[in-house]
């Protein structure tokens, strides 16, 4: 099967290969691939005079739908110390709730499990991580109810938060001798198999047997038993809700902010809700709410005062869903600078990739590249309008965060690391640019060499450092500089993500040909077959991420790693019906920024 495929990479921090070894349709195992060193010499052809025509493509991305003035006018009574002082009041409620399960040495387990369990689908648990962590510890080795659902639980909370919870022995008493499951398909226990299902995508690459023997064995027992209970007005309509969402993408895969949204409003209708943790649900949600919308107007200020959007009119002007990236990374009010700052790094992403994708000629990305690669603005003085404004927009941004860095912590290095992400970005951009110009169509595994690059994980993540690590460190920056394992089954993820939801109307419009159509064209599959390919490869690379999660080395913190994953996590949320960030899926993605950025709780 697929889920074999994606062969391991070494876990030293400057590793340099991706391997992604293909089925045996292409000949069995194919030789990783060193990743390919590229160097861009400064450009002696001369660019086209401006009063030639040339013919450049336009992907017709559309304007954006939330105008600036719309964006500025966005406020929240929210913002009051009235509510802030109700927050402070529940909180100590629910405080309370944690500590005195804690005093209760006979209390069963899974009460507090499904407790903590809640306060995270709520989207409130960033509160009480210290009372976590001490009932956690507490719980980690004491014995549960041996139910199913009791023990599945209390698997997938440890592994959440960061207990590396041996497998078979966990589930021993549910399994033969040789690691398979041995539930019965006829067993009326539907929340059992639900708790599994979740479970079973927190295991890593050493278990994966076990995960295609969970998965197939549950999601084939809860699609059964969804076809015999849905649609029934009854006592499993709640259960029901639950699974067909499990079922469309399971909990550890979905990003954490629209997932309190949706879980606010099932809780509320669910057999066992809490009055205190709903209402302190709903009062949070609103307050940090108000605290997006004045990151989003920072954002938009400063998109409008880069003049990209209004005159480079083949840029997707998407700041709205740039931000909305951000949040899906981390949602938590005290990152707003992390916020403010990553959707300017995302937005210059995208207007540099429509760049490179859809506009410009090769002499001129040639040039481009050369000067990102420099970081040197007389580099572009023969470039067109257009690329100097980019140029200068990208390295004036960028200079002021690596000044925000230098005055807040007396860091003065960050520059070189910075200019480094954004140098092999590009080099990425421009060796896709070549094979659209000449018609070559990678191997899978050549093209994921590159596109992992491309996706533009890598750039995002090493600013991400910058902007959250404190101190920022010399280690932390060296570490990743060489783009580690965590960034890079994350940017695998974003680039199979993103080319399973956006490749078929981008080659309608004419690009490179990503990570389905390269499959198709080599293993002689149908798209379908592809797609499934592609799908099980993500699944793969997320175990692998699942293993490099406990192996997080200390000069990068909890909280970047937690970044990288919540990419993985939105990528998969933004490209879950189409493409959510350029135009296919722009209704969905209209609805998601409604209800996180707009619309208060009631």
């Amino acid at each position: 099967m697929a889920l074999n495929l994606l062969s391991s990479i070494p876990a030293a921090c400057n590793f340099t290969r991706l391997s992604l070894p293909l089925s045996s349709k292409v000949n069995g195992f194919v030789p990783p691939i060193t990743r390919v060193q590229y160097h861009v010499a400064a450009s002696t052809t001369p660019i086209k005079p401006v009063d030639q025509t040339i013919i450049r493509r336009s992907a017709d991305y559309g304007p954006t739908i939330w105008s600036f003035d719309y964006i500025q006018s966005l406020d929240s009574k929210y913002k009051g110390e009235s509510y802030a002082r109700q927050s402070e009041k529940l909180k100590e409620q629910v405080s309370a709730m944690l500590q005195q399960d804690d005093k209760v040495v006979d209390l069963d387990p899974l009460h507090q499990l499904e407790l903590i369990d809640n306060l995270h689908r709520l989207g409130v648990s960033y509160h009480f991580e210290d009372e976590i962590k001490r009932t956690l510890d507490r719980i980690h080795n004491k014995n549960t109810n041996k139910s199913l659902y009791a023990t599945a639980l209390k698997f997938r909370i440890l592994r959440q938060h960061g207990y590396n919870t041996p497998v078979k022995e966990t589930f021993s008493r549910f399994m033969d001798e040789k690691g398979i499951f041995k539930l019965s398909s006829h067993s009326d226990d539907c929340k059992g198999m639900l708790a599994l299902y979740e479970a079973a995508y927190l295991l890593v690459e050493e278990e994966s047997s076990i995960f295609r023997d969970a998965t197939s064995f549950t999601t084939a027992y809860l699609k059964e038993w969804v076809i015999k209970h849905d649609n029934i007005k009854h006592d499993d309509e709640h259960l029901c809700t639950l699974v067909n969402h499990a079922l469309e993408l399971p909990l550890h895969w979905r990003m954490p902010r629209l997932e309190a949204r949706w879980f606010i409003d099932v809780y509320e209708n669910g057999p066992d809700m809490s009055p205190i943790l709903l209402e302190l649900a709903k009062v949070d949600f609103n307050i940090v709410q108000a605290v997006h919308q004045e990151n989003l107007k920072y954002a938009s200020r400063w998109w409008k005062k880069t003049g990209l959007g209004e005159n480079l009119n083949f840029v997707r002007d998407r700041i709205v869903e740039n931000f909305l990236w951000t949040v899906g990374e981390k949602f938590e009010p005290q990152f707003g600078y992390f916020r403010r700052m990553s959707t300017m790094v995302i937005a210059l992403i995208t207007a540099v990739d429509d760049v490179y994708d859809v506009y410009g000629t090769l002499d001129e990305l040639e040039i481009f590249t050369d000067a990102v690669e420099r970081w040197d603005a007389t580099a572009v003085e023969q470039l067109p309008h257009y690329m100097k404004l980019c140029f200068h927009a990208l390295r004036n941004s960028i200079n002021e965060m690596t000044f925000d860095a230098l005055r807040d912590q007396g860091v003065d290095i960050v520059i070189s690391y910075l200019t480094k992400a954004w140098a092999d970005i590009c080099k990425a951009y421009l060796v896709e640019a070549k094979w659209y110009n000449s018609g070559y169509i990678p191997s899978l595994q050549e093209y994921m060499e590159n596109a992992w690059i491309s996706i533009g994980s890598t750039v995002i993540l090493v600013h991400a450092y910058t902007f959250t690590a404190n101190p920022i460190t010399k280690e932390g920056l060296e570490f990743v500089k060489d783009y580690p394992n965590i960034i890079r089954w994350s940017s695998v993820i974003l680039r199979f993500a993103d080319d399973l939801g956006t490749s078929s109307d981008e080659l309608k419009r004419g690009d490179v040909h990503k990570s389905i159509q390269c499959y198709m064209h080599e293993a002689g599959v149908s798209e379908g077959e592809a797609r499934e390919h592609i799908n099980d490869l993500i699944a793969q690379t997320w175990m692998k991420m699942n293993r490099d999660r406990f192996g997080n080395p200390h000069f990068v913190s909890d909280v970047f790693v937690g970044i990288a994953m919540n990419l993985a996590r939105m990528s998969q949320c933004m490209y879950q019906f189409g493409d959510g960030h350029g135009c296919g899926a722009q209704e969905i993605t209209k609805a998601r920024v409604l209800s996180l950025f707009i619309d208060p709780i009631a």
